[in-house]
């Protein structure tokens, strides 16, 4: 009887993509997937290690499994990703619930952990993370009907908050040919939508091609898949090309959402983060992609409580997001990370007053997504068409402008076997829901 191996994969979508290129190796080595820890004979947990909430998360993973090899049939767990990457000495040490740790550099070592886990051995392997092989078969656990496409790997950026170029290494960005090559499969696997992912997507072909090549990257898989939707996040503010505005013009494909996160707009904060664009850049940078595509969906990011944020720093911020009006904005409070320059910042902000910042400014935004949600109701849009919730009895699809996971849905009032999943159809937009899900009718 085939080993079951079953997963968990937290934190980003680029960790997401990682256990799908292991789940590859595992099935082409003989194991068979299961998605119930509970029916698994080893467990892999992909961990995230980016801020401390992220941490905690994959350590309480870690001890929930665990607890599965007390009381339930579980031989073994495996733990990848960054946690282990970042502290692999503890993992191995101090978690003894743990059979095997691979670094990022790993990951195409995975079936070799899991055969010595099955034999009852201990296994941990941590190989260069900077030449690791990009890419390689994966399994899709994102459903029918979107992908993600990782187009590069690692960071050159080194914001002083930021561990990810400590853990992960240099930005490296992968062939443009191989990219279409997987784009063009998941298209002829039925794929109607793929979401580009990098650490910094912006960057690519940077490296390889001596200039940015994102542009022709999203035209290509236009032109030479049959994807529907192409949707790009993690753009860099200083990166916005005018040929990448121009691409968004263009290319009927590219959705007009982008993922810009700025963490800031005080010149003063930015500066201490070692952010590549200032005040300006981000200003510029929003007005141009305003300006060069009408109707583009912005989301973004900001860090509160960055070490030395005076008031008058984060009442800047409040106020550009007033003026911004982001469609889509989320707010993190600063955490401190060790082995990163802004560790040892003086002017550290206590956590009472970095929560109290990130509930002014998320109240903030609130009211405008509330203004921008009521402005909806009564338009007609399209929508992708995702699943079918029987509990409910209703379609769950998304906009163009709701990024898969992270915001809105559309609900769909229809009989189920009405609707294709993988649809594309015209909704009216009926009510807002919490003002960021949406009820619609079939036009």
């Amino acid at each position: 009887m085939a080993i079951k191996v079953g997963f968990v994969s937290l934190g980003c979508p680029k960790n997401q993509l990682d256990i799908e290129v292991m789940l590859s190796h595992l099935l082409d080595a003989g194991y068979e997937i299961t998605p119930e820890e509970t029916e698994a004979d080893i467990v892999i947990i992909n961990t995230c290690a980016f801020i401390e909430s992220a941490k905690k998360e994959s350590i309480d993973n870690i001890l929930d499994i665990a607890w599965l090899k007390e009381h339930g049939n579980l031989k073994g767990i495996v733990v990848t990703g960054c946690l282990a990457e970042r502290y692999r000495d503890e993992v191995i040490n101090e978690m003894p619930e743990v059979d095997a740790v691979l670094g990022v550099g790993s990951i195409h070592s995975i079936a070799k952990a899991v055969e010595s886990v099955a034999k009852g051995e201990k296994f941990s392997e941590f190989e260069n993370k900077n030449t690791v092989a990009l890419g390689g078969d994966r399994i899709v656990t994102t459903g029918d009907t979107m992908a993600y496409l990782k187009i590069s790997e690692g960071c050159d950026n080194c914001c002083t908050y930021c561990a990810i170029p400590k853990i992960i290494g240099r930005f490296r960005s992968r062939p443009m040919d191989d990219l279409i090559k997987e784009a063009a499969e998941l298209a002829d696997m039925g794929i109607k939508e793929i979401v580009v992912i990098g650490q910094d997507t912006t960057a690519y072909g940077i490296d390889l091609y001596g200039e940015y090549k994102l542009p022709t990257l999203l035209s290509r898989i236009a032109n030479e898949t049959d994807v529907a939707w192409i949707r790009i996040l993690y753009c860099y503010p200083d990166k916005i090309t005018d040929e990448l505005i121009n691409e968004f013009k263009t290319n009927p494909k590219l959705v007009k959402y982008i993922d810009l996160p700025i963490q800031h707009i005080s010149g003063n904060v930015l500066k201490r983060m070692n952010r590549k664009g200032n005040e300006k850049a981000v200003r510029d940078a929003i007005k141009r992609l305003r300006e060069g595509v009408p109707g583009i969906a912005i989301r973004t990011t900001a860090i509160v409580g960055f070490p030395g944020e005076t008031e008058e720093d984060f009442l800047e911020l409040c106020e550009f997001i007033k003026e911004a009006k982001f469609e889509h904005f989320g707010a993190f409070t600063y955490s401190r990370e060790e082995n990163t320059p802004a560790y040892d910042f003086k002017d550290q902000i206590d956590e009472d007053e970095k929560e109290r910042r990130y509930d002014i400014i998320m109240r903030e935004q609130f009211n405008i997504h509330e203004q921008m949600a009521q402005k909806k109701i009564g338009t007609e849009c399209v929508v992708l068409v995702e699943s079918f919730d029987p509990v409910a009895e209703v379609y769950v699809s998304r906009r163009s402008d709701n990024a898969p996971e992270i915001d809105g849905k559309v609900f769909i009032k229809a009989r189920k076997g009405t609707l294709g999943i993988g649809e594309f159809i015209n909704v009216r937009i009926d009510d807002a829901i919490d003002d960021y899900d949406f009820i619609a009718s079939v036009c």
